[in-house]
């Protein structure tokens, strides 16, 4: 681990990294273009008011994929959200096609993971060892 990623609010030290993945309803192909433009526009914005590290963003036509840091007291839950509901609002104001086609941009559900710098055997070890480096104090 790279301790210049670490980081850090009033109480909590972390790096907490997930990639999200959420479709558009029905599968659409409605993400290219200037919705995608705009998509891309609006997660940045989202991303950066909620202090959160948008590493990476790519769409794929009906979905789109984030790499994002997230500070643990915030969650990543809360910044999913707030990225569907402002996205489907301003989208849909600015885009008929996505007002006229499908009743909401976004399908309820979404797919997260934790994305770690190290395996989950180093992580292991390293807990294990912990042990033992007390027990010699």
């Amino acid at each position: 681990m790279d301790y210049k990623e670490l980081k850090s609010n009033n109480n909590v030290t972390y790096l907490c990294r997930y990639h999200v993945v959420f479709c558009v309803k029905y599968r659409k192909k409605y993400l290219n273009g200037q919705i995608e433009k705009d998509l891309k526009k609006i997660v940045s914005e989202v991303c950066a008011e909620r202090r959160c590290e948008l590493i990476e963003q790519e769409c794929d036509g009906d979905h789109i994929h984030l790499l994002v840091g997230v500070d643990p007291q915030f969650g990543i839950h809360k910044l999913i959200k707030q990225i569907k509901g402002r996205s489907s609002f301003l989208l849909r104001k600015k885009h008929s096609i996505l007002r006229t086609r499908i009743p909401t941009l976004w399908t309820n559900s979404y797919f997260v993971a934790t994305v770690g710098g190290v395996t989950i055997d180093v992580v292991k070890k390293y807990v294990e060892s912990q042990k033992e480096r007390h027990e010699d104090v």
